[in-house]
């Protein structure tokens, strides 16, 4: 009787995870995710084009750490949050959000310079971008 029940209850609990798994959207829609790796996009955009301005690993790694845990905590599994990482038409998707959000501020595309005030003016508003990045 006993492992029957046990049985039992292996099996509800395998239904409901699988029933979990399949109702939850693609990783692609959860916003505050999508956010902040549109946030890392722009900062690693701005330092790789701006001389003058240096990331700060540290927190861009503790910051990557969060929506990590964010998406676990969603449900989703490290194998589907790896996937969903490497996946490089998502990554294309979100470099082309930052891109459009750095335009929309000002900087000119292949032109580095024009980087630079906006990421000093992050910075300087302490903004989640401005945070992940330091003047030199």
């Amino acid at each position: 009787m006993r492992l029957i029940l046990s049985a039992a209850l292996a099996l509800v609990m395998a239904a409901t995870t699988v029933q979990a798994a399949e109702a939850r959207p693609p990783l692609r829609e959860h916003v505050e995710v999508n956010r902040g790796l549109t946030v890392i996009a722009i900062a690693d955009m701005i330092r790789k084009n701006c001389d003058s301005i240096e990331p700060r690993m540290v927190r861009a790694y503790g910051f990557m750490r969060a929506l990590k845990d964010e998406a676990s905590a969603a449900g989703y599994s490290d194998r589907e949050i790896e996937t969903y990482v490497s996946d490089k038409a998502e990554k294309k998707r979100i470099e082309d959000a930052a891109r459009a959000w750095l335009v929309a501020r000002g900087v000119r595309p292949g032109e580095g310079a024009s980087y630079c005030p906006v990421g000093l003016a992050e910075i300087a508003r302490n903004s989640q971008v401005g945070v992940l990045l330091r003047a030199r």
